[in-house]
């Protein structure tokens, strides 16, 4: 069974006939799931299932839970979790404290999405807060302005999501946080010079080491004036796995997003060529998939390689206390946000 390059998302809480014949002839690699495919834990639990049956194997199902403003899963059901900068606040305060509290936020977020059929997430965000930048974009999403800071939680936060098996995926190499426009709906371009962006690099280098990240659709033209990184052979190779050293699973930002320009397959082909290991769509939209599809190559090779190690982490759940975690977590967060953390 030949595995392919690419994550497809589906379109509502349960999969369609159409859906699931597709995926079982298409084989992604791994899913993911959004807001519109939640509704109950049993339920979102239940379409996980029938998302890796649909390709017979135990495939990744992932999900963006950041905290915050970026929270598939949230009340009634599941924990209100706090915006990153709440942690970096915590920061100024006590260096430990913030540290251990992300830790210990990202172990319980781990222990909620295994609970619910979930194994990936789209986290941490190591990108840095800059001022003038589209603060809908990164703003209250970044840990920290310095590069050092910023690597130090994403360390924690890769540490409790490991710690819970669940794989994770830092974001959005080589940075996102100097974007003036949404990459959801424009194409930005970051005109730093490559000296400024050594700043934005840092933040990734300490943190290399991670199973997977997700690249920008953004141009940097010190680097390369006509391509977005996504689709970059300068950025992905230069770059990302040579001057942050990143040699984990590169995944695609959304594929669909609009920052994007060309018919979907041609995106798709171009991500790939520039070094790019798995394709990311997430809208559902059933001609688009299957266009991607088409274009996603077999996963084999480094890349194979690189997706066996991935999923590796699934399997290394260690013990823990929900309850004592959640009331430390409480005590924690006190000084910054009153204690709810829920």
């Amino acid at each position: 069974m030949s595995i392919r390059a690419c994550i497809f998302g589906c379109a509502g809480p349960e999969l369609t006939p159409i859906e699931r014949d597709f995926f079982a002839e298409a084989q992604p690699w791994a899913f993911i799931v959004f807001k519109r495919n939640v509704e109950s834990p049993a339920q979102l639990a239940k379409l996980c299932a029938s998302l890796r049956e649909s390709v017979g194997r135990d495939a990744p199902v992932w999900v963006d839970q950041e905290g915050g403003r970026v929270q598939r899963l949230g009340p009634p059901h599941w924990r209100k979790i706090p915006a990153t900068a709440i942690f970096g606040a915590l920061f100024e305060r006590s260096a430990d404290a913030a540290l251990e509290a992300v830790r210990l936020n990202h172990r319980l977020m781990a222990h909620e999405l295994r609970a619910a059929g979930l194994d990936a997430d789209c986290a941490p965000n190591a990108d840095l807060s800059v001022n003038g930048a589209n603060q809908v974009v990164i703003g209250d999403r970044a840990f920290s302005a310095a590069p050092e800071n910023a690597a130090a939680f994403a360390r924690a936060a890769m540490t409790g999501l490991h710690g819970g098996g669940v794989i994770s995926a830092i974001k959005h190499l080589p940075g996102h946080g100097r974007a003036r426009v949404d990459s959801h709906y424009d194409l930005p371009v970051v005109e730093a010079d490559a000296e400024a962006l050594e700043t934005d690099i840092a933040a990734f280098v300490p943190v290399a080491d991670a199973p997977c990240a997700i690249t920008a659709h953004i141009v940097y033209p010190a680097w390369d004036g006509d391509n977005p990184a996504t689709m970059s052979r300068a950025v992905v190779g230069k770059i990302i796995r040579g001057r942050i050293g990143f040699d984990g699973l590169l995944l695609t930002d959304d594929m669909s997003m609009k920052a994007l320009q060309g018919a979907m397959g041609a995106r798709v082909e171009r991500a790939i060529a520039a070094g790019c290991d798995i394709a990311f769509h997430c809208n559902a939209d059933p001609e688009e998939m299957k266009a991607v599809a088409e274009a996603a190559p077999v996963l084999d090779g480094v890349s194979l390689a690189r997706a066996e190690r991935a999923e590796a982490v699934r399997a290394q759940v260690d013990s823990f206390d929900a309850h004592a975690a959640k009331a430390r977590l409480d005590e924690l967060l006190a000084p910054v946000m009153g204690g709810v953390s829920s």
